[in-house]
């Protein structure tokens, strides 16, 4: 790959996995800890800070795709970049849209058990954190 697609698709990409790690697995869990936050009140701040974080990150997806693409990529490089872009096209097509109608339900009063839906999200993000990890690096290791 080119040097700088490769370097300014790395850096995007590192940029992406901070945020996905800050939001994800430090914002989230913590704001559910905080003194008087309720289950709602969390589900609503949550919403609005997931869609934010999940435009940020369609943005970067898009921004990583097409300096890849114009990078002549390495076909590690190729499929780590379709696998971070296919997991998070799966986020926002697929469970956000359950996650979002059980969270409507729940601040309109109604009491719902955990949803396997929110589990699928965290694996998701589990199995993306690692393939940006690849990808960067890969873009990096020049």
């Amino acid at each position: 790959m080119n040097t700088p697609s490769a370097a300014a698709a790395g850096a995007v990409t590192f940029v992406w996995l901070g945020m996905v790690l800050a939001i994800s697995f430090l914002e989230t869990p913590l704001k559910f800890r905080a003194p008087g936050v309720t289950v709602p009140i969390g589900l609503a701040i949550g919403r609005l800070v997931f869609r934010a974080l999940n435009l940020v990150e369609a943005v970067l997806a898009v921004a990583v795709i097409v300096l890849v693409a114009t990078g002549q990529p390495t076909l590690p490089v190729a499929v780590l970049t379709a696998v971070a872009a296919v997991l998070l096209a799966g986020q926002l097509a697929v469970i956000r849209p359950r996650l979002n109608r059980r969270s409507d339900r729940v601040l309109a009063g109604e009491d719902l058990p955990r949803s396997s839906a929110h589990l699928l999200y965290i694996a998701v993000e589990a199995v993306k954190v690692p393939a940006l990890i690849a990808l960067g690096s890969c873009l990096l290791a020049r």
